[in-house]
């Protein structure tokens, strides 16, 4: 069996910030962007690799969750406590000192971590929680 992750998806409530944080901090590819206003599904993916991406999403757009639901989806987002994602890097310094320079909001300076590995958190304007590893 060959398998691969395609997409995983975060949450948005604000797709232009989404964008800008994505595109113009991160760097990353848009490779779609459809809907409009705040109903807005945004595919990002970092250059150089087309076979894995993001899907930056409108959570209210789900229609299998309840209003109650959503509001708790919504309370998660601004505390920072519904989504995130692992991405890596073989320079942790220069790529923390890059989201650095360019306003990214820092959760966490880069830590060699009991576990093993070495990382740093940022945070997406949606609340997203952002952690990047050093890889050899």
């Amino acid at each position: 069996m060959d398998i691969t992750i395609h997409t995983t998806s975060l949450p948005h409530d604000d797709p232009d910030a989404a964008l800008a944080f994505y595109r113009d901090k991160l760097g990353f590819e848009v490779r779609s962007d459809v809907g409009q206003g705040k109903m807005r599904w945004i595919v990002v993916g970092p250059p150089g690799q087309p076979e894995t991406s993001i899907l930056l999403a409108p959570p209210a757009a789900d229609p299998g969750i309840t209003e109650d639901e959503r509001r708790t989806i919504t309370e998660m987002m601004a505390k920072g406590t519904y989504g995130w994602i692992l991405l890596a890097t073989r320079d942790l310094d220069d790529a923390f000192e890059q989201l650095r320079a360019r306003d990214a909001e820092v959760v966490q300076e880069p830590t060699e971590q009991p576990y093993g590995v070495r990382d740093c958190a940022f945070r997406d304007p949606a609340g997203n929680l952002i952690r990047i590893q050093e890889v050899p």
